[in-house]
């Protein structure tokens, strides 16, 4: 079924380098002091039903400092002799565990191929941290991943011994590191850029795979299983988020999340689905009609969507505040809805965001960012000020419009009753302009008349 969509695919591009781990960890101890010590911390294994885990997910800023993926790990960084040290408490290896649950890297493995100076045993965790805590002054350490390590971070501050009274050691305050690792997320490097393409191609290629093998008959949850087997069927981890697949009214809500009806012949399915690859997300939607060919209330609904999104995505540039994109998109959305008669305001009054009409139709932000989160890291308005775009950064662009009949706070015209839209492709900003990395995934009528039901 993907064999030849998957030829397509292009070859996985290489893993982040260990020298690029090391220079983003030398940039961050670069903002401490002397006597600071940074802990990060994986995130707790959870538990689905009985002795049935969730798939393991560790913590993004673990991820992008160090590359390590296992769970029962923590990170932890001190300046020793001139020179930041970077630490790694690890599952030491034993086979009886690993004959069951798969083969650890251990202290070793863990030493030889990641960005560590020295690795642990987690069983030493305790000991070795408190060792470590009673030579510091700050304690960056973000609360509430890992119960056990807040507990140490705590007593440690409070502590009040002879030693420390002699000494004048130990840890005076707790601050939370994941603003300063956020504002060096926010800028992607090539190889983060590379993941995310690849990511993005994958995540189109399972689109299309979607449209083509979906059509009449197909039910949500056959198209979700489409996707999502195309994403495991190329090589990623899965999903970055859950995905979305609804059909008719369903399409009218933003996070539908049960994936479980049929499609009805016409009707417009809105699928919002994307991969991961080595930790970085895609993220895209395409909205098409389930026989392929839309209806005129569906063609003008769908065509101001996509000039909205394409205005949004123009204004992808450096030097634009964050809100740029989210401006030009609603200003085409009111001009579209005012033009076939939905909005009755002036286009001035239809932006208002307390009495103007649009957001009947459309109630969500046009943007967020993307990267080892699907909602990304960074402040969006820092100090109180939109931020200002710079190459490197990477969001979505995300217009909808959206007419659930079912909804009793509007009146739904019965022209475009049930029908959801929402375009959604992920950007990087860059120098010159936007890139659009998810350009792979058709979107234009045309296109995706030519698609859906056409099976390869």
């Amino acid at each position: 079924m993907f064999e030849k969509m998957f030829a397509n695919l292009g070859k996985m591009p290489e893993p982040i380098s260990i020298e690029e781990y090391i220079s983003r960890q030398n940039e961050l101890y670069s903002t401490f002091q002397s006597s600071d010590v940074l802990i990060l911390c994986s995130s707790l294994e959870t538990i689905h039903s009985n002795d049935v885990h969730h798939p393991y997910r560790t913590q993004s800023n673990l991820l992008y400092l160090t590359g390590w993926a296992e769970p029962e790990s923590i990170m932890f960084a001190t300046k020793a002799s001139g020179t930041w040290k970077t630490h790694l408490f690890v599952q030491p290896k034993d086979t009886l565990k690993e004959i069951w649950e798969g083969r650890r890297p251990g202290l070793e493995g863990a030493e030889k191929n990641w960005p560590i100076d020295q690795a642990h045993s987690i069983d030493d965790v305790e000991s070795t941290l408190i060792e470590m805590l009673s030579k510091a002054n700050r304690v960056f350490h973000r609360m509430g991943v890992m119960p056990s390590i807040d507990e140490l971070v705590v007593s440690s501050i409070k502590k009040r011994d002879r030693a420390r009274q002699r000494l004048g050691t130990g840890p005076i305050s707790v601050e939370d590191p994941s603003n300063k690792i956020a504002e060096m997320r926010l800028i992607k490097s090539d190889a983060e850029i590379a993941q995310m393409k690849f990511a993005s191609d994958v995540s189109s290629l399972a689109h299309i795979a979607a449209m083509r093998h979906g059509g009449n008959n197909a039910t949500e949850n056959q198209l979700q299983s489409i996707i999502e087997g195309f994403f495991r069927y190329a090589g990623t981890s899965g999903w970055s988020y859950p995905s979305i697949v609804g059909s008719g009214e369903n399409a009218t809500i933003l996070h539908y999340k049960e994936n479980n009806s049929p499609c009805e012949n016409g009707d417009i399915v809105l699928i919002d689905a994307g991969a991961e690859f080595r930790g970085y997300a895609a993220d895209i939607t395409r909205s098409w009609p389930t026989n392929g060919i839309f209806t005129e209330p569906q063609r003008e609904l769908y065509q101001i969507v996509l000039d909205s999104q394409i205005a949004a995505i123009n204004e992808c540039v450096p030097g634009n505040p964050y809100t740029a994109p989210h401006e030009a998109a609603r200003k085409v959305l009111a001009e579209g809805l005012i033009k076939i008669g939905i909005i009755t305001q002036t286009l001035e009054e239809a932006l208002d965001s307390k009495s103007g009409q649009l957001k009947d139709w459309y109630m969500h932000n046009t943007s967020h960012w993307i990267g080892l989160d699907v909602h990304d890291v960074g402040v969006y308005l820092p100090n109180g000020e939109p931020r200002v775009l710079q190459p490197g950064m990477c969001l979505t662009i995300e217009p909808g419009l959206y007419f659930g009949a079912w909804r009793p706070d509007v009146d739904c015209p019965q022209r475009y009753s049930n029908i959801g839209i929402r375009i959604e492709d992920d950007v990087l900003i860059g120098e010159n302009g936007p890139v659009v990395l998810t350009e792979r995934c058709p979107k234009t009528i045309t296109e995706i008349e030519s698609i859906v039901g056409n099976a390869i």
